[in-house]
């Protein structure tokens, strides 16, 4: 059937019609917002790269927590800034850490919101790497997966309902699961970070959680950005492990990896709309050179058709806002 007995069109004729036929649709429900945690009180700071993100201490972090709890979205993920750094990152796993302080404060005053933990040693390291570093500088991938067991074990004590291990060392879910389960946490999920791009759009972040490595880069653990079929090859070891969703991180440059994991594997699939696509988005927000709504709402939509069933996004609370107004 061609045109004119064909007209596409006739289904664009105004807004209810359109959205009748609409494919792809957001919901609040389809969000997790980031939180960044420092230890002190009275603390909201801007992230300055980050305009509208802040970092909080514990009591205003549960302050934030209620709205986005009001808001409809159903789950955060906490990143902490510790008080010390120091090359064991003895913080990430002490029990009156940082991360496990807020924990604590969360599940006792916002009890319905999930809360997701960040399980990486970078923000914890004296050096900024993910892993334990050896004397001539290289990641030492095994030791590192025993202070990430022990991270992910400290988390869900203190009250994680979901663990989301970021480092990208080999072997890390199969270890969190089983000091996990070692320890009467069978029912806690692992959110992994996959397919983690060694990507140019996380430097905003590292402003925000202190974790910029002091010498060398990260692409010893991280993905070689132009790579699509080592990212398969990461999610299927991360389910064989034992994963109960995968994440591709960033998203915006890496929509073709979501949308293949989400067809080869068919599991719960996350990803990561990261810090410099947040950022931006804003800075030209704030030159007056694009619709900041119609710009956000259109990224969100594409992460989701491209196969997302989840959106860790800086932009939850104002896509939020904008859903349910």
């Amino acid at each position: 059937m061609y045109f004119p007995t064909l007209r596409l069109r006739r289904l664009r004729q105004n807004e209810d019609l359109r959205r009748m036929v609409r494919e792809t649709k957001l919901s609040v429900d389809d969000f997790i917002y980031p939180l960044f945690v420092l230890p002190g009180s009275g603390i909201k700071e801007e992230v300055s790269s980050m305009p509208g993100v802040f970092r909080f201490s514990v009591d205003k972090l549960v302050e934030e927590a209620k709205e986005v709890e009001n808001l409809g979205i159903p789950a955060v993920i906490l990143f902490g800034i510790p008080e010390k750094k120091d090359a064991a990152a003895s913080e990430a796993y002490d029990e009156e850490g940082i991360i496990q302080k807020a924990l604590r404060a969360l599940k006792k005053d916002v009890p319905g919101l999930i809360l997701i933990t960040d399980v990486c040693l970078c923000e914890y390291m004296s050096h900024g790497h993910c892993g334990v570093v050896k004397e001539n500088g290289e990641i030492d991938n095994d030791m590192t997966l025993e202070l990430l067991a022990k991270t992910a074990v400290s988390h869900a004590e203190a009250g994680a309902d979901i663990v989301a291990p970021s480092d990208m060392m080999d072997g890390r879910v199969a270890a969190i699961r089983s000091n996990l389960d070692e320890n009467g946490f069978k029912n806690t999920p692992i959110l992994s970070y996959a397919a983690k791009y060694a990507s140019a759009f996380y430097g905003p972040f590292r402003e925000a959680a202190e974790s910029a490595p002091q010498f060398g880069d990260r692409r010893s653990y991280q993905m070689d950005t132009p790579n699509a079929l080592e990212a398969l090859r990461e999610v299927a070891l991360d389910i064989e492990e034992g994963a109960d969703i995968v994440m591709v991180k960033p998203a915006l440059a890496y929509l073709d990896i979501i949308r293949r994991v989400k067809e080869e594997f068919g599991y719960p699939t996350a990803a990561y709309n990261v810090s410099g696509e947040y950022a931006m988005v804003k800075a030209a927000s704030l030159k007056g050179w694009i619709d900041e709504k119609r710009i956000i709402t259109e990224i969100l939509t594409a992460i989701k058709r491209a196969g997302a069933d989840m959106i860790l996004t800086y932009h939850a609370k104002d896509m939020a806002k904008w859903l349910t107004s």
